[in-house]
């Protein structure tokens, strides 16, 4: 079982920046893919962008070149670094672990932080 625990999340203005981080509880951290999810007010939760644990990166391609995803194995955490933020990244933002052994998927959910850009 893997806990998962965002902070960050919080009001900012157009052109703005924020960094969300999420800490994970557990021994095996760096075999999971982590990821950030986001969900808007009727909108379907949608890839941010993961990370592996060997630093493989992978991004929307609505926030390529603003966002960027790193992570800590040693501190069990992973961060979202989000630069010139826009209106239409307001959401409620979800950290995700993902792992596959032996056939079976393991994957866990945060609670979500919400972001949202507005002036």
């Amino acid at each position: 079982q893997v806990q998962l625990v965002e902070t960050g999340g919080g009001l900012v203005q157009p052109g703005g920046s924020l960094r969300l981080s999420c800490a994970a509880s557990g021994n095996i951290f760096s075999l999971y893919v982590m990821g950030w999810y986001r969900q808007a007010p009727g909108n379907q939760r949608e890839l941010v962008a993961t990370i592996t644990g060997g630093g493989r990166t992978n991004y929307a391609h609505s926030v390529k070149g603003r966002f960027t995803i790193s992570r800590d194995n040693a501190k069990n955490t992973v961060y979202l670094q989000m630069n010139s933020l826009e209106p239409e990244d307001t959401a409620v933002y979800y950290c995700n672990a993902h792992r596959v052994y032996v056939g079976v998927v393991y994957e866990y959910w945060g609670q979500g932080t919400q972001v949202t850009v507005s002036s």
